[in-house]
């Protein structure tokens, strides 16, 4: 079942003011439990964490920032650049 733009759009600002806080205490909570580990690996471990939450939601936050394919009142999408040869 595909999901609409709207839904899309609904969907994803609950993950983003829900669902990441949420995510957020969590991942502090289980690095606080591992009794402070050294500064590389928190920070390699907080790095894995911000990407990795965001990957079972891709297909949720694509397109969202764009208008509406199914609108007719919205403005057309602006072409793309031509791509550059090297």
């Amino acid at each position: 079942m595909a999901l609409g733009h709207k839904t899309r759009k609904r969907l994803s600002l609950l993950i983003l003011l829900i669902g990441l806080p949420a995510y957020v205490v969590v991942a502090v909570t289980i690095l606080n439990a591992l009794d402070r580990p050294s500064i590389w690996v928190e920070l390699a471990v907080y790095v894995i964490l911000g990407i990795v939450w965001a990957l079972p939601f891709r297909a949720i936050f694509k397109g969202v920032g764009r208008h509406d394919p199914d609108d007719p009142n919205a403005p057309p999408e602006p072409p793309e650049p031509p791509k550059r040869r090297r």
